[in-house]
């Protein structure tokens, strides 16, 4: 077994070889990858992950049935576990649906071109269950409008506070969701905690951290697709549909809020698929116009921007109070 965390030099560039070869691309991502070679020290199999993501897994077609690939999975679930990750997700194509349920993974959601499955069989309905736990009786009949927000709030800025103000103002409940991008300047739990304490006076607003039922736009996974523009738009298609279809329903969400996008192109992409898709499914999608301060819009990279190169008063007229004191806390 060759093994690294990453792989590097002619290693690297061999796997990236082997994958071409089965049509998938190499992530760049990736922490650590396990290959098996043969006795010409060629790779016949190998499988990659990044944080609790499998991926890349892939097996030279003439080794099919020597059970390589529950070898190499088996290699990346021990090394997760040794970096304390039990739950564990991947994205596959479909056709691999029944390869990796034999080797314990449960589908999530798919459509035409993504699956999704983790290893635990009731994962997705625990999700669902503990946000109803904390949603408000009234919020589960049909005659309320219950509305959403899913964004990084990578920082919680006044832009957002202002998106879920005047969201509040057309729904009688919202869901906050904020997303488990594990790319981002502050991390997945210090963004929940920091959108939490900044919307704790909105009583008909409800805070929930997205794991990985909802992904962010500029993170799509599209290693298992050859063609990007084409990954881009299925991932894009694929997060809308699960939302649509598995996520909306139990919740009874009829509305998204969404903030207007001048700026990030793959973010306005991704809006414009929105208000494509959910109308299909009954979700009215609700564009409401970014908040402005002086010419420029608030956004969190503005703030992210202002800390890196030590500007902490403009940061600071960017963001909450709330947001402040909790970023100045944990600096």
């Amino acid at each position: 077994m060759l093994e690294g965390r990453p792989l590097q030099g002619r290693a690297l560039e061999e796997l990236k070889i082997f994958l071409a070869s089965q049509e998938l691309n190499y992530d760049e991502g990736i922490e650590y990858s396990a290959c098996i070679l043969d006795d010409d020290f060629k790779i016949i199999a190998a499988g990659s992950v990044e944080e609790n993501v499998l991926k890349c897994i892939a097996v030279d077609p003439h080794h099919l049935g020597e059970g390589l690939s529950g070898s190499v999975v088996s290699q990346l679930i021990q090394y997760e576990f040794e970096h304390g990750r039990s739950r564990l997700v991947l994205y596959t194509k479909p056709k691999n649906e029944e390869m990796f349920k034999s080797l314990g993974f449960y589908t999530v959601f798919q459509t035409k071109s993504v699956l999704f499955m983790e290893n635990e069989k009731q994962g997705f309905k625990k999700f669902i269950q503990a946000i109803q736990e904390i949603t408000p009786i009234d919020a589960k009949d049909y005659g309320r409008i219950v509305g959403a927000v899913v964004a990084n709030c990578n920082p919680f800025t006044l832009g957002h506070r202002y998106l879920i103000e005047e969201a509040l103002k057309q729904c009688d409940y919202l869901h906050v969701f904020v997303l488990s991008d594990k790319r981002t300047f502050y991390s997945a739990k210090d963004r929940y905690q920091i959108v939490l304490k900044g919307t704790e006076d909105l009583n008909r607003v409800m805070v929930h951290q997205a794991s990985d039922y909802m992904v962010s736009a500029a993170t799509f996974p599209t290693y298992y697709l050859k063609e990007k523009a084409f990954a881009n738009k299925a991932n894009c298609e694929f997060d809308l549909e699960m939302f649509a279809e598995i996520i909306a329903p139990p919740l009874k969400i009829s509305r998204r809020f969404v903030g207007t996008e001048p700026i990030c192109r793959v973010t306005g992409s991704y809006n414009t698929a929105m208000k494509q898709i959910l109308p299909e499914y009954g979700i009215e999608v609700i564009e409401i116009e970014r908040n402005i301060q002086g010419d420029e819009v608030i956004s969190a990279s503005r703030v992210r921007e202002a800390v890196k190169n030590g500007r902490f008063q403009e940061a600071e007229r960017l963001v909450p109070e709330t947001t402040w004191e909790y970023l100045t806390q944990k600096s």
